[in-house]
């Protein structure tokens, strides 16, 4: 009788063990381990690691109004990023940091963005839902991270819609020599540290103004959208062909003696290499603001076509602004004498062209309000997917059923938004849109190397269930058995590999960052330090890329895997080190607070525990009755 029920109950841990619900093991914790501390470790690695499930009806499950058209999320993207950096960001890095090269460093970023973009086009071909990084990441790495990235994302565009609206803001003061900012610091003075001098109604009221607008549709607020993105182009075309007019070659070809101390050695590229490094660096954020086309992805009418085509033709425009912009700029006027702030009226106030210098100020406001729509429309998106996922409040995702669009969401981020643009000094905060970026760049990347590499449903074997033994893990390191599928060794190998390879990602970008000088002058140590670990991650991405490919077909898919995701996250996290420290430490306290809103809400109400505890209990219910009957049989 023992013996024939052992044997039920071994079938029965195999059944649990085959079903798709792996993420949550706490019934093989609790039988095969008991309660010891190593089942406590396992059952809290599969809370975190558990999965949101790809279903196959993901195009029609949505409550979301499908009204989209790849020209719709073009527009977004483009006027999301085609703001502040056209009429601020060219005059500034040539001015400091490359000269008339600034060109060169706008494709360097450009090409880095890129990199990231085709990243994003794939994963929103693969998972076109709202939530852009955040579901993408809880479909292939699991919760927590998932968590992490979504709460980062909506620091990220609260920051970023924030900073708008006050440039917004301060843009038009400017332009009314300054009488909102001299009437309110006169009547409302704040003197505290860190918060601006006095409370900015207006940009708080312009927020809630786009908020309400956001939550009347999709479909309305992108129509906003594409005429202030059209107005914002004309401008940017208007900026080309009059600088053309007026540019001279000589700009580009200055001597050292007809420069001003400390801009240079003249030339083409008065900062030399270095310089160009540096302004590519800076010329990177003036391309964040695409990802929000991924967001869309429950509002496309189709969205596995249309996201990887409107990132990519996005990113592809943006460039050629910036290109062109940058060009005229630095041939009209030379790179010493650029004003840093406002660099186009500057120029055209410089050449008496009045009337050329309202047209760029019209552009400008429409650019600024174009940016501001397309980094408040992501953010209700984010906490929608969150809270469906009851990750977040839950009634911060409900749908309004008059307009299929998270209301209460986009109205609560709206008046966080404003709240934040109204007191808040943001020369400080400004990084940590940046670092929150980049970090979902690099797990956007990370999730499509896993991915391309995971074993698939229908690849299953019974081999792969052996024992891992070193050298069998050695073989498949370089795949010596020439598989051409892929397995759980293979898969798990992978998903190792790539966070090693993210480690030691840090460890190659800190010692670039940190001996810049050094390895210029060739020194020993720094050479070495350097080599070594350019050699590892170099050698990372070989054993990765010797790996079985996944079969499945996908409507776009990144090419050079991994060597191009590879690459992008290399520059994300390079870029992530060259932010100050205070940036990180107030990186960690926003952290700090999304722990505690996830330990103390988002863990317990997570959609995905019920699902996992549901199918559980029916596999312990299953358990229970095979012993029944076994026992049954043993008397009988």
């Amino acid at each position: 009788m023992t013996s024939i029920s052992g044997s039920v109950r071994c079938l029965s841990y195999a059944a649990v063990d085959s079903c798709d619900s792996r993420d949550d093991d706490s019934i093989r914790s609790l039988f095969k381990e008991g309660f010891t501390l190593r089942g406590a470790a396992r059952a809290t690695y599969n809370t975190f690691s558990r999965k949101k499930p790809i279903s196959p009806t993901i195009l029609t499950d949505s409550r979301l109004a499908r009204c989209l058209t790849t020209l719709d999320l073009t527009a977004l993207g483009i006027g999301s990023t085609l703001g502040v950096g056209v009429y601020v960001l060219a005059g500034n890095v040539s001015k400091y940091h490359a000269g008339p090269a600034v060109i060169i460093s706008f494709l360097i970023a450009a090409i880095a963005s890129i990199f990231a973009g085709l990243c994003y086009a794939e994963f929103g071909a693969r998972v076109p839902k709202a939530g852009s990084a955040y579901i993408y990441s809880y479909v292939c790495v699991g919760e927590f991270i998932a968590f992490i990235i979504g709460w980062n994302l909506i620091l990220e565009y609260v920051i970023g819609s924030a900073s708008v609206v006050r440039g917004l803001s301060q843009y038009l003061d400017s332009l009314l020599n300054n009488t909102m900012s001299t009437h309110m610091q006169a009547t409302m003075p704040i003197e505290l540290a860190y918060l601006s001098p006095y409370p900015d109604f207006f940009a708080f009221t312009i927020t809630m103004v786009f908020s309400v607008a956001l939550a009347f549709g999709a479909k309305e607020s992108s129509n906003f959208n594409n005429a202030f993105t059209v107005v914002n182009l004309c401008v940017v075309v208007f900026v080309i062909i009059s600088g053309s007019i007026k540019a001279n070659t000589h700009n580009w070809q200055l001597r050292v003696d007809e420069i001003p101390k400390d801009f240079g050695n003249g030339g083409f590229a008065p900062y030399g290499v270095a310089g160009i490094i540096r302004g590519a660096a800076a010329c990177f954020y003036g391309f964040i603001g695409f990802d929000c086309v991924a967001t869309a992805g429950e509002e496309a009418k189709n969205p596995q076509k249309s996201i990887p085509i409107a990132v990519v033709a996005s990113l592809l425009i943006i460039f050629l602004a910036y290109f062109g912009v940058s060009s005229v700029l630095t041939l009209m006027l030379p790179y010493y004498l650029q004003d840093g702030n406002a660099p186009l009226p500057h120029v055209y106030n410089i050449l008496g062209w009045n009337v050329a210098k309202y047209i760029v100020s019209v552009g400008a406001m429409c650019g600024l309000c174009s940016s501001l729509l397309g980094a408040m429309f992501p953010l209700p998106r984010i906490i929608y997917a969150m809270a469906s996922d009851g990750l977040m409040f839950q009634f911060m995702g409900n749908i309004n059923g008059r307009f299929q669009t998270p209301l209460v969401g986009t109205l609560v981020a709206g008046l966080f938004t404003g709240t934040m643009a109204a007191i808040f000094q943001l020369d400080q905060l400004i990084n940590m849109m940046s670092i929150g970026t980049l970090l979902a760049y690099s797990m956007v990347a990370s999730c499509v190397l896993i991915l391309r590499y995971n074993m698939t449903s229908t690849n299953k074997k019974d081999d792969d269930n052996v024992s891992i033994t070193s050298k069998i893990f050695a073989r498949q390191l370089v795949n010596c058995d020439g598989h051409q599928y892929p397995t759980k060794i293979s898969s798990s190998l992978v998903t190792w590999m790539v966070t090693l390879y993210s480690l030691l990602c840090f460890a190659l970008a800190g010692c670039i960052k940190v001996y810049a000088e050094e390895l210029l002058e060739l020194k020993i140590v720094p050479v070495l330090l350097t080599s070594m670990s350019g050699i590892l991650v170099f050698a990372t991405l070989f054993v990765i890329s010797r790996q079985p490919v996944s079969e499945k077909k996908l409507s776009f898919a990144v090419p050079f895997v991994p060597w191009l995701p590879g690459l992008s996250i290399l520059i994300n996290v390079y870029l992530m080190l060259s932010l100050d420290v205070m940036t990180w430490v107030r990186f960690t306290i926003w952290i700090a607070v999304g722990l505690l809103i996830y330990f103390s809400y988002g863990i317990w109400h997570s959609v995905e525990r019920h699902r996992n505890n549901a199918e559980n209990k029916e596999a312990v219910k299953m358990l229970d009755l095979s012993d029944k009957g076994s026992l049954s049989n043993g008397y009988h």
